[in-house]
């Protein structure tokens, strides 16, 4: 049996930037499984989220519980797609630990799409009705004036998805 190296893939865009569609493809290789945060947090704490401190409450408290079932998948030869935003350093600071105690390797893909293309995504999301979560034009605003994208001192490897891609 050959040895296989597991990747941990990560995602940076806003809002409706693609992330999920992107995850989703990349859950699709073989061992390779996908962890979501949006199904998480509608299944725990659907209830508790309106406002931005209530999901960076609950998100906190979910990150916390999921770091070291990612980093033992991981270890155990399975790649993880980890659905969650890595849109601020302390995400990405999160997600630094969960490799630090792991042999795997990494993707950060940063998908970059216009505002107004997020936004257009985000209305028809929203009209769908599919998302766990409808996001107000107000919120992504909100959501997005935190969004820092990531900086070569954070030893990344950085897959850039422009839009289109």
């Amino acid at each position: 049996m050959t040895e296989r190296h597991p990747i941990l893939h990560m995602f940076c865009g806003k809002i409706a930037a693609g992330k999920s569609t992107l995850a989703a493809r990349l859950a699709g290789a073989p061992q390779t499984i996908l962890i979501a945060e949006d199904d998480w947090l509608n299944a725990l704490f659907a209830d508790e989220l309106v406002s931005l401190p209530d999901y960076v409450r609950c998100s906190s408290k979910l990150r916390h519980i999921l770091a070291p079932h990612i980093a033992v998948v991981l270890n155990a030869g399975v790649s993880v797609v980890l659905d969650f935003p890595a849109n601020t350093v302390e995400q990405r600071s999160w997600m630094r630990g969960i490799l630090e105690n792991t042999t795997a390797s990494h993707q950060l893909h940063l998908l970059d799409a216009p505002d107004e293309v997020c936004l257009a995504r985000l209305r028809e999301r929203n009209s769908r009705g599919d998302h766990p979560f409808a996001v107000t034009k107000a919120q992504f605003h909100q959501f997005s004036s935190h969004f820092v994208a990531p900086s070569p001192d954070e030893r990344f490897t950085v897959v850039r998805h422009d839009e289109g891609d």
